[in-house]
């Protein structure tokens, strides 16, 4: 467990950048009526481990029904991360066909015994869970740790505050081998400088909402596939809801100004 004061990760440098994604459907499965699926991703980190780490992140979603419906899922969400992984602040709105569906704010402290919770949307509430949940960028830290040192597999238990902002996931991830080496399928975006020579596994993150099961068996909520850069950058999305899975293919790849604090950590 992470204790209060430690560094997080010192050894691992993520980079400020802007990506989007345009989401595509890939496949359909079962009775699920959907048949087009249309979107796009925009994912914008920020900040260093002196300042914390700040993500914005929105993706709409366009799905279309055999029946002729179609809606529109539109998240926006912010959150910030302290560069110890002792707290974490969140915000969220999710617009279903332009309509406000969701709306979440809240906060997580960590302390040696305990990870507390506080929301104050959709109403205040209060909960505790295990001071060895991780954070969203911890976890990514982690799994860029575990990759270096040739571990196949990771688990961990993350909070997000995603939907509610009232569960955590037990996670389990999948890396694969490294490479150094640009895949022959790179989008264009990707064919830059910062990531010419990187290093990067294909991982899979499965997700499952905690005590969830079916029929004696635990199945993911979802899983995310993609490309891991050392550097924290994704590629290759791939993401599975159970009734159907969309490609996230990236088509814009921004590097932003890394801080002080980014540049003194470098190697």
């Amino acid at each position: 467990m992470l204790l209060a004061g430690a560094p997080a990760y010192a050894g691992v440098l993520l980079a400020p950048h802007r990506a989007v994604y345009e989401l595509k459907l890939r496949e359909s499965r079962g009775s699920t009526q959907v048949d087009q699926v249309r979107g796009r991703i925009v994912y914008e980190f920020t900040g260093d481990s002196c300042g914390g780490y700040a993500l914005n992140f929105r993706q709409v979603t366009e799905i279309g029904s055999d029946s002729g419906d179609t809606n529109v899922s539109d998240l926006r969400s912010e959150t910030w991360e302290d560069g110890r992984a002792r707290s974490f602040r969140f915000a969220a709105r999710n617009y279903l066909n332009q309509k406000l569906d969701r709306d979440t704010d809240g906060r997580a402290e960590r302390s040696p015994d305990a990870m507390k919770v506080t929301l104050s949307k959709p109403e205040k509430s209060s909960n505790s869970y295990d001071a060895r949940t991780l954070f969203p960028t911890e976890h990514l830290m982690r799994i860029i740790e575990a990759g270096r040192r040739g571990d196949p597999l990771l688990e961990a238990r993350v909070y997000d505050g995603s939907e509610a902002g009232d569960k955590t996931f037990d996670t389990l991830t999948v890396i694969g081998k490294p490479s150094d080496t640009p895949p022959a399928d790179i989008e264009a975006p990707a064919k830059t400088s910062e990531l010419a020579s990187e290093r990067h596994w294909p991982v899979t993150v499965s997700y499952f909402e905690k005590g969830k099961k079916a029929d004696g068996e635990q199945t993911p909520d979802y899983e995310m596939s993609f490309d891991l850069y050392e550097n924290g950058v994704s590629r290759a999305l791939k993401i599975d809801y159970g009734e159907f899975v969309l490609d996230g293919e990236l088509k814009e790849l921004r590097f932003l100004k890394a801080t002080d604090c980014g540049a003194k950590a470098a190697p």
